[in-house]
């Protein structure tokens, strides 16, 4: 099993310049994925913002965006930011798409909740014709250069459309930030969507957790702060998260038992120090 970890973009009043340095660290570190935080109505740093900063200034490490929420965006904008971010990357990007559940991430005038998951169908059509190359807007001219690609997909969500998104148009499965006890059915339901859809070999599966080593009570404190208004999930995100090197070890072997390809640690505070404290555990 994979050991990634996150920019913490979506810390509460996160200093945008940290972003970077992030990136960089979790890089000289060794971390297999960087991956992002999505939603609009939080006082952090867009995905696609600290994907791009990422992307420029590493070279080796996956970019992941766990997750974006793919129908707030217009299609054919996002699919060209993405793209963009991919080909500074040099094709290390995979795009982790979900449908949102809070109301007031869906800010774009025509973008709004309702009819979300008829939206991202159409809109996950629209993605793969923009990065093959096809023109745009009524006009001669395509969004993307030559050299764009498909960018593989990850899905997240527990409904079942979620899960039929996943084995139609995806690479993999990603679960929500909770205790491998309580990821290991959202797992076991990927799984058996990708052999329902028709798919060969198994879908890529990543968990994804908190942790905050040097400061476990200000960890706590941003992610119930960021999960506030999920109701009773906030306090499923908060009590998972790894405050001690023996927590960090638990839910790495929880994890690893489950059979899954990649774990991510995602950050609790903006303290970049957590890196190096984190890969001193885990690498």
């Amino acid at each position: 099993m994979q050991i990634g970890t996150g920019i913490a973009n979506q810390i509460r009043n996160i200093r945008p310049e940290l972003i970077p340095e992030f990136a960089r660290r979790a890089e000289e570190a060794g971390f297999s994925s960087l991956a992002t935080v999505g939603r609009h109505a939080y006082p952090g740093v867009s995905d696609t913002v600290a994907l791009a900063a990422a992307a420029a200034v590493t070279s080796r490490i996956g970019l992941f965006s766990g997750v974006l929420l793919a129908p707030t965006w217009p299609a054919q904008l996002l699919a060209k930011e993405l793209a963009g971010i991919d080909g500074i990357a040099g094709g290390r990007l995979t795009a982790g798409f979900g449908v949102g559940v809070r109301p007031d991430d869906f800010v774009a005038e025509g973008f709004g909740e309702a009819g979300r998951g008829a939206r991202f169908d159409r809109d996950l059509e629209t993605y793969r014709a923009v990065w093959a190359g096809e023109n745009v807007g009524g006009a001669m001219n395509p969004a993307v250069t030559p050299d764009a690609r498909q960018i593989p997909l990850v899905f997240g969500g527990f409904a079942p459309a979620a899960l039929r998104r996943m084995a139609r148009w995806g690479v993999g499965y990603v679960a929500g930030s909770v205790p491998a006890a309580m990821a290991a059915p959202a797992f076991e339901a990927a799984r058996a969507a990708w052999k329902d859809g028709g798919r060969e070999g198994s879908p890529r599966m990543i968990g994804l957790v908190y942790y905050a080593l040097g400061d476990g009570e200000a960890g706590r404190r941003n992610v119930y702060d960021y999960y506030s208004v999920a109701g009773d999930y906030a306090k499923v995100a908060t009590s998972a998260l790894c405050d001690s090197p023996q927590a960090v070890r638990e839910m790495t072997t929880s994890y690893g038992d489950l059979g899954i390809d990649e774990l991510i640690f995602n950050p609790g505070t903006d303290d970049p120090d957590d890196i190096e404290r984190l890969a001193d555990i885990v690498l």
